[in-house]
């Protein structure tokens, strides 16, 4: 037996040890990067054809035509970038992943999402992201430059938290330790065969969620004594300190039932909610504009509600809740080392909106300034604009088709590396087949 456990303990720590990216992180930017000649998608102005963005300290700096390059002094250690024929975009962001909480879904030690005990708001979800994730060079590869990551399980499972896709450990890598509480919202309508016992368990989780919140009020009017769990509720309340933000809450709602309730529920004690998932979120728009309740749209990649719903229920909500007027971004909602797909599932959305006058720079600010005002970062991320992070990418073509390549991508200024795990795999077994003579080799 006790072999057993060695071969099993010796076969973990290599599960885990080879799950382990060995990148290094960019260093700091030393000199000003001048990128010319890209169709520049700004997101919030007007698209540039045959464009130039400079770079200098981390931070964008000219953004105009290329006609400005005649009337700017280069320092003589400028780089100057060619990028002619290709796109220059913002960072894509993902709101809601679990990149660097878990590394392979099979193996219990690499799994750190899910937190013991029905309520647990004083976790942080940073805490707990591993920098080596070798997940994370694979969302990154492909144009998803911060992320937000979500820790799930129970009713209060903790709060969210905002990382740039690059950094040596977890402090470089985060924007914002604390970005709002997480509530899972119980089913409104009881289901299953035993309708009663449904109803018993939403009410005691309403009454848990509700008891919570009410120490919580009591306790930043008044305590003696510091409790972690209601000084985390505290974050999202209401508060006469002007110098104290408030906190938004993140509602895991996908019913039409659930999503009114949640709003009704946080409006009635002053909270500031975010619908995520939101699968019915196109059914109560009246109630997401009066309340001014963004939409975190949990994936296209979902199947339609009903049996009889329209196959392209999911791929069509982007565009009703922009044809509504409701602040929206998408979401791969946490499907684990799918985050990279995020371009391609609004690609998706965009081919079906056209009853909707969906349109292309809609979907491209789902993922982009959308995202970035929900969680709070559009002051600096979400655009390219004058004054903000220089957290931006290029592809070699849309990035919302499939076929696209991202080539380059800088986070703060920083040009980061784009190869990962399956880059690598690709060109060792690329090269085992030229030394076979079965491909040709590039020469």
């Amino acid at each position: 037996m006790k072999y057993k456990t060695l071969i099993t303990t010796i076969a973990l720590a290599t599960t885990i040890a080879s799950a382990q990216d060995l990148t290094p992180s960019a260093p700091e930017q030393d000199h000003p990067i001048f990128l010319v000649g890209a169709t520049v998608h700004t997101i919030t102005g007007e698209t540039i054809t045959n464009g130039v963005v400079s770079i200098t300290e981390g931070k964008i700096g000219i953004v105009a035509g290329h006609d400005i390059m005649s009337r700017v002094r280069l320092s003589s250690n400028t780089q100057i970038i060619d990028l002619t024929g290709k796109h220059l975009y913002p960072g894509m962001i993902d709101s809601i992943t679990r990149l660097g909480l878990v590394e392979t879904s099979s193996v219990r030690a690499t799994r750190d999402y899910n937190e013991v005990g029905d309520m647990t708001p004083e976790v942080r979800a940073y805490v707990s992201v591993n920098p080596d994730s070798v997940v994370i060079p694979t969302a990154r590869s492909n144009g998803i430059l911060t992320f937000g990551v979500f820790p799930t399980g129970g009713t209060i499972p903790g709060r969210a938290s905002i990382l740039q896709a690059d950094g040596w450990t977890t402090e470089d890598m985060t924007l914002t330790q604390d970005a709002g509480l997480i509530i899972n919202w119980p089913r409104m309508r009881p289901t299953g065969s035993n309708k009663n016992k449904s109803k018993e368990r939403r009410d005691h989780t309403l009454e848990n969620i509700n008891t919570i919140f009410d120490n919580a009020t009591a306790y930043a009017a008044h305590h003696d004594a510091v409790d972690l769990k209601l000084e985390a509720i505290s974050t999202v309340l209401p508060s006469d300190d002007s110098d104290k933000p408030q906190n938004p809450i993140f509602i895991n709602a996908n019913d039409y039932d659930q999503i009114t309730a949640a709003i009704n529920w946080a409006v009635s004690r002053n909270l500031h909610p975010i619908i995520v998932g939101g699968r019915d979120a196109h059914l109560c728009t009246d109630l997401l504009l009066s309340t001014n309740t963004p939409v975190i749209i949990g994936g296209t990649y979902n199947q339609p509600k009903r049996p009889d719903a329209p196959y392209d229920q999911p791929y069509t909500l982007p565009a009703k809740l922009e044809q509504a007027g409701v602040l929206w971004s998408l979401t791969m909602s946490g499907r684990h080392a799918h985050e990279r797909n995020l371009p391609e599932a609004m690609g998706i959305a965009l081919a079906h909106g056209d009853d909707y006058n969906f349109t292309h720079q809609a979907a491209l600010r789902g993922i982009t300034i959308n995202a970035a005002k929900i969680l709070g970062l559009e002051a600096s991320l979400g655009s390219i604009e004058s004054g903000k992070s220089a957290t931006m990418f290029v592809s070699d073509g849309g990035i919302l088709n499939v076929t696209s390549i991202v080539t380059h991508a800088w986070i703060q200024g920083r040009q980061v590396d784009l190869s990962n795990k399956q880059t690598k795999l690709r060109d060792k077994y690329q090269e085992k087949y030229r030394q076979l003579d079965m491909i040709e080799s590039d020469d």
